[in-house]
């Protein structure tokens, strides 16, 4: 069954409350069904709009899940009233503990030994049942798209299918993430998770934003200032465009909403005066 989507900025996000993307990845991960699941944020939407094989991915995607409150506030305004947030870290703490509960076995892929490592000893402590696959670091890969062979792993695929993991989360950054997702589909027999910097934010190594600042949509905020040299460019290319083309298409949202009422209303009226001209 496909689960329900809204387009923002021409990409399809999925419309689903966090309990149920969460419940709906557990229930795929039990099957051990090959998914790919894409945490998405303004960054990734417009990163799509500029390379095309990523807007691929996102349009291919079985989830989309709306990580960020721009995301978040747009699905609200198109209908999606009780929308919330569907955070990486949350993600993670989330199929953590279902899969805990579940006998669902759980693969950690990407990052660095030091940052696995640091997990392990939190998700032991807040986790004690929850059955760890394997944790693997990769080296460094220059994933251009999907179709790209430079990185062969026929060997990491035998070890994650063999594994019995039905979650595997990722940990490469975006795109290369969504490119190594996309390129082992159908391929790893699990519920691939692209998760990016929410290793080394479980980790300690990065501090997430008070929730007040979640809330408020500030949180790229917080970030720029623990790593300016790396992100403000992202953020100064970014945000003003996807600014622009966010209140373009509300806008045009309400117009056709407004369009298609006008028609209805001008009817009523002839309805009603129609009777009045059969008058003597």
């Amino acid at each position: 069954m496909e689960l329900p989507t809204i387009r923002v900025i021409g990409y399809p996000v999925t419309a689903l409350p966090f309990s149920e993307q969460i419940e709906t990845i557990a229930s795929w991960a039990k099957d051990r069904l090959s998914k790919v699941v894409c945490v998405a944020n303004v960054h990734m939407l417009m990163e799509s709009r500029w390379h095309l094989e990523l807007g691929s991915v996102l349009q291919k995607a079985d989830i989309v899940a709306p990580d960020g409150m721009p995301l978040v506030w747009m699905l609200r305004s198109m209908g999606a009233r009780e929308q919330d947030r569907v955070a990486g870290l949350d993600i993670l703490t989330g199929v953590c503990a279902l899969a805990q509960s579940r006998n669902i076995r759980i693969y950690f892929l990407g990052s660095q030994e030091e940052v696995l490592d640091r997990m392990k000893t939190r998700l032991m402590q807040e986790f004690p049942q929850l059955d760890i696959a394997d944790m693997e670091p990769l080296p460094f890969m220059s994933l251009t798209s999907p179709e790209d062979t430079s990185f062969e792993d026929e060997g990491l695929i035998e070890r994650i299918n063999a594994s019995g993991a039905g979650i595997v989360l990722v940990a490469l950054g975006c795109p290369k993430q969504e490119y190594w997702m996309a390129k082992h589909r159908n391929k790893i027999q699990a519920v691939m998770i692209g998760l990016g910097a929410a290793f080394s934010v479980y980790a300690g190594i990065h501090k997430r934003a008070p929730h007040w600042a979640r809330e408020a949509g500030l949180e790229w905020l917080y970030r720029l200032l623990q790593e300016p040299h790396r992100l403000w460019r992202r953020y100064a290319i970014t945000i003003p465009p996807f600014i622009y083309l966010a209140i373009q298409q509300v806008f045009k949202e309400q117009w056709f909403r407004a369009d298609k009422q006008c028609p209805l209303q001008m009817h009523s009226t002839q309805v009603n005066l129609e009777p009045l001209e059969k008058l003597p």
